[in-house]
């Protein structure tokens, strides 16, 4: 079984270290970031801080950071799936 490679195509920041996240693959969710500030290391350490966490864009599909610090767009929807966080986006009516 093959799966397919995954990218965020669009963001939405909701402030309080959430993200609203559209994937490639036509799911969106919401996504709780906080456990960032927990995280050691100087390429997190800036994202500690919130007003930094919201400098947040999209590179090649990946969330990124002006350090260079990214996250795995494949992780990240495998993560929210898990979590039931994800779901088909309807057209508006």
């Amino acid at each position: 079984m093959t799966s397919k490679i995954v990218h965020v195509r669009k963001l939405q920041k909701l402030g309080d270290y959430r993200l609203k996240l559209w994937f490639t693959d036509g799911q969106v969710g919401e996504w709780d970031f906080s456990e960032v500030a927990t995280r050691t290391g100087p390429m997190a350490l800036p994202l500690r801080d919130p007003a930094y966490f919201d400098r947040v864009f999209l590179e090649m599909g990946a969330l990124t950071w002006p350090n260079g610090y990214d996250w795995c767009p494949q992780a990240l929807h495998t993560d929210m799936a898990a979590a039931g966080a994800l779901k088909f986006e309807t057209a508006a009516a």
